[in-house]
């Protein structure tokens, strides 16, 4: 005897050993409560079909994050047709023994689909609650009661201006630290890296909502108007680049890939997924025609960046690659370690190695760190490297090795150093929230300061 037993709208058929799914019972027996959009059809759409219909990659035109997008269909015209499954093409395309879709990974189950069968059915509904429609879009600039931690700093190539990741924002303060100039707001509540262009006109911006979204922004520094932003995957995404003629942004992502934007529209030229983990910094060439992209698979890999096609790994896979930076005069690159190793690399290809898989591209292995290092950054003149790790200091070296100065005073990890392109200082950030800019020569701090609008308990409850 089988027995009924009702949970909001669904189902349980319990039999001796067998659980029947609540979406293949629903449709089986034509019943069923209303099929939820947000609850039901989102999650499978996230998790199979997203990946390669998102308005960073629209494969075949069709944007299927937003009921509205997929509601307007794809080149082919529109793929839902509500009330009626049958002449809904997006049940064709997911249907049958060899479905056409999803074209990467596994196909929807039998129960997924007839739960967007019966979806269709009942008129293809949105139920997005309104506060979720964008729940990341915030108004108002966030109100700070502690100091937020600091993923990345960054100045301008006029040096006037100093870009501080912050919490949904980026704070742009005047260089020596004197004045906050401008808060530019958009939905990432965690800023992972920024990047300015070139000509210091563009501000491009990587991060997102860890395992929900990824996102990158681009902003007009001068009018502080964002430009465009996209939503590229579903995880945060790390170590944007500009490209040397400032029209395409590079980055990596916690979703294994490399991917190069165009930056007028967004659009995907290169999806690269020859890494096997976490991919945390991104480098064009000096020429623009390829890219370097550095993982936690230990792997720094050169890419073809006009067509995406896979070059080589420049260095032998010893520690996890946590940050890099490229000599700003030719392509040599310094890399930052988990276990606290920096190592210089020559950016070529790595045929010459043998069967003892000997490091034919480095140049120099520096003084091992005390910790992982998250910061690593050339001086404009590529003369010096400045290391930041998990210690309470950084250190400076020449190339060959040699430590020039040591800068004291961080508490807690630094995670972003930044050399000022006319002046000799240099700015550091990390964990404690608070910046300190050095002179580089002597070591000596110049100006510390918190650049987060601190309110007081009282100050925020009264708001």
């Amino acid at each position: 005897m089988i027995k009924i037993y009702s949970l909001s709208r669904f189902f349980f058929a319990i039999l001796p050993g067998l659980l029947l799914s609540p979406a293949l019972f629903a449709a089986e027996e034509g019943t069923a409560g209303s099929v939820s959009y947000y609850r039901e059809i989102v999650p499978i759409f996230k998790r199979s079909c997203s990946g390669c219909h998102h308005p960073g990659k629209l494969k075949g035109e069709l944007d299927l994050t937003t009921h509205a997008a997929l509601s307007k269909g794809g080149k082919h015209g529109v793929i839902i047709k509500p009330g009626d499954p049958k002449s809904s093409s997006l049940i064709e395309e997911i249907s049958g023994e060899e479905p056409e879709m999803p074209k990467e990974g596994d196909p929807l189950s039998k129960e997924e689909v007839a739960l967007i069968e019966h979806w269709i059915l009942q008129g293809a509904k949105d139920d997005t609650p309104a506060d979720k429609l964008n729940p990341y879009k915030i108004s108002e600039p966030p109100v700070y009661e502690a100091p937020a931690v600091i993923t990345s700093v960054v100045y301008s190539p006029d040096g006037e201006t100093l870009a501080i990741s912050g919490y949904h924002e980026v704070l742009l303060y005047k260089s020596d630290g004197s004045e906050l100039a401008g808060r530019l707001l958009g939905e990432s509540p965690k800023i992972e890296s920024l990047a300015f262009s070139s000509d210091g006109k563009l501000l491009a911006v990587s991060g997102g909502a860890p395992a929900v979204f990824g996102e990158i922004q681009v902003w007009n520094v001068p009018e502080k108007k964002m430009v465009n932003h996209w939503r590229v995957s579903n995880d945060s995404l790390y170590g944007i680049s500009f490209s040397p003629d400032n029209t395409k942004v590079a980055f990596g992502g916690a979703d294994k890939s490399v991917r190069i934007l165009e930056v007028s529209d967004g659009k995907e030229l290169v999806k690269f997924d020859n890494h096997s983990d976490w991919i945390f910094a991104t480098t064009f060439s000096v020429d623009g025609k390829r890219l370097l992209s550095g993982s936690r698979d230990k792997a720094m890999k050169l890419i073809d960046a006009q067509n995406g096609q896979f070059i080589d790994d420049i260095n032998k896979l010893v520690e996890n690659v946590l940050c890099f930076s490229r000599n700003p005069k030719e392509d040599v690159v310094a890399y930052g370690g988990e276990q606290g190793t920096a190592r210089i690399y020559k950016m070529k290809d790595n045929q010459n190695r043998t069967a003892a898989n000997n490091d034919v591209n480095l140049i120099k292995q520096l003084e091992r760190q005390p910790g992982a290092i998250h910061a690593i950054a050339y001086n404009p003149e590529g003369t010096q490297i400045a290391i930041g790790s998990t210690i309470d200091e950084v250190r400076i070296y020449k190339p060959d090795g040699t430590r020039t100065a040591t800068l004291k005073g961080h508490q807690g990890a630094v995670f972003s150093i930044a050399w000022h392109p006319k002046k000799p200082e240099i700015v550091t950030g990390g964990y404690e929230g608070k910046l300190r800019i050095f002179n580089p020569a002597d070591g000596n701090l110049i100006k510390e300061f918190v650049p987060f609008p601190i309110k007081s308990s009282n100050q925020v409850a009264a708001k």
